[in-house]
């Protein structure tokens, strides 16, 4: 997960329309927390955590303090579109 927190901090600013995340049954999305305390481990910061649709999705902070809005996959939390403060 690291190497994707990596990669995605060098993604320039760009806006976001929503995120066209797979739909999954309830029952196989990842925790929540699983997500959260994976980015606390890699320094970000979560002002807001939310669902959008079948995606999740948080605003706050990297650990260089650039903004972030980032859209994971629910059952994956792979990384679907992530906007980044230049």
């Amino acid at each position: 997960m690291k190497l994707l927190f990596a990669l995605f901090s060098l993604l320039p600013l760009q806006a976001l329309a929503g995120a066209d995340c797979p739909v999954y049954p309830k029952s196989e999305w990842a925790s929540e927390d699983t997500l959260k305390q994976a980015l606390n481990e890699e320094g970000y910061t979560i002002k807001k955590f939310k669902v959008d649709a079948n995606c999740y999705e948080i605003y706050g902070r990297n650990k260089q303090g650039k903004k972030v809005e980032i859209y994971f996959d629910t059952k994956t939390l792979a990384i679907i579109k992530a906007e980044v403060e230049k």
